[in-house]
């Protein structure tokens, strides 16, 4: 409004009304997109960033439910360790996997501590 009036003010006197402006085009200086390019890719970086924490929060708390529903019911977690286990060894003519259960690998620890006093 102000440029309006700065303008409208200096027509006046030759009869001409100026009822709005409008700016078309600006011409940037070369440093100054830069400037505006890197703020934009920060910004960009910081909200992929956000997202990506989002979903790993989602993803974290979705394998928390997994894991109480799976203990939930016995021998779940075997059940689930198994389906691991075919995953990661697809041919098992070439692997020996040994899945021990984790009581039996606290067992051993607790016998480690035991003999090492």
């Amino acid at each position: 409004d102000e440029i309006t009036k700065i303008v409208d003010e200096a027509t006046e006197a030759w009869g001409v009304k100026i009822s709005d402006i409008k700016i078309q085009d600006i011409e940037l200086p070369a440093d100054m997109k830069r400037v505006m390019a890197k703020q934009a890719e920060s910004e960009r970086e910081r909200r992929a960033v956000i997202i990506r924490a989002e979903g790993e929060y989602t993803a974290a708390e979705r394998l928390a439910q997994a894991a109480e529903r799976l203990s939930a019911v016995p021998g779940g977690l075997s059940l689930r360790t198994l389906a691991t286990i075919e995953k990661i060894n697809p041919d098992p003519s070439k692997t020996v996997i040994f899945a021990l259960p984790v009581e039996v690998l606290e067992g051993i620890k607790v016998l480690g501590d035991h003999f090492k006093k």
